[in-house]
């Protein structure tokens, strides 16, 4: 599979929907994990990312409760850590990762226990990735739990290993193959896209690349596979218009 240039791919795509990158920074050591969420109506809009140091991610919440329709499917905690495990999701699987985890089962037991997301007729995909450190190296995994072409009757699970990751590269992973009614999802292998030095410099990328009216909130993290020590970027658009509006 070739290198891909994901600013690219993002920017000729609308609507990937969320959005799960990992991958491994150039010189080897660093992992990198990216996570960005997009929405149409205005209650997936109504969101930002929230920092929670007590289980070493971030939540979503409402911008503006007052606003808030419905919590289900949109009210999260995209990422998690677990020891040297850093846990990415699209959804409350992120919990279901890190409960099977604790108790000593597998990335793979746990996304074996879900489906795809109950909001027919686009049944939106559920994607997970997961980092593991070890002796100053880290492997890293994706997952995406789909509809049968659209059959809201049958669900198909894919998950893709890469014990040996390279230096500089990662592999990105989405929701929806591009806007639509409804929605097509992801088809084929997660993408191959090239994995910049530093997180601010992601972030930045990526932000400026995701469509301007759907995109909703992002999340970098740049992990020290030496140390495990973390650096973290949130960027939300609903800050950003707020600041604007002050």
């Amino acid at each position: 599979m070739e290198q891909l240039d994901l600013y690219r791919l993002l920017r000729e795509n609308a609507y990937p929907g969320r959005g799960i990158v990992l991958g491994i920074a150039p010189g080897g050591t660093k992992a990198a994990i990216a996570y960005f969420i997009m929405g149409r109506s205005a209650n997936s809009r109504n969101r930002v990312f929230d920092p929670v140091p007590e289980i070493g991610g971030i939540r979503t919440m409402a911008a503006d409760p007052a606003r808030l329709e419905d919590p289900s499917l949109i009210i999260y905690n995209p990422v998690r850590a677990l020891g040297n495990a850093h846990i990415v999701t699209n959804g409350d699987q992120t919990d279901t990762v890190y409960e099977f985890m604790s108790g000593g089962g597998t990335f793979e037991e746990a996304l074996r226990t879900r489906t795809f997301e109950p909001d027919g007729p686009n049944w939106t995909p559920r994607i997970s990735g997961l980092v593991e450190l070890e002796d100053g190296a880290c492997r890293y995994k994706l997952s995406i739990l789909k509809s049968a072409d659209g059959n809201g009757g049958s669900c198909r699970r894919y998950f893709y290993e890469y014990p040996q990751p390279v230096a500089g590269e990662g592999h990105f992973l989405h929701t929806y193959r591009c806007d639509g009614n409804p929605i097509p999802s992801f088809e084929g292998e997660p993408e191959r896209v090239a994995v910049p030095a530093g997180p601010e410099e992601f972030a930045t990328g990526l932000w400026a690349a995701l469509d301007p009216d759907n995109k909703v909130s992002l999340f970098v993290r740049y992990i020290e596979l030496a140390t495990g020590e973390t650096e973290d970027v949130i960027i939300n658009k609903y800050d950003a218009v707020w600041e604007e509006e002050e």
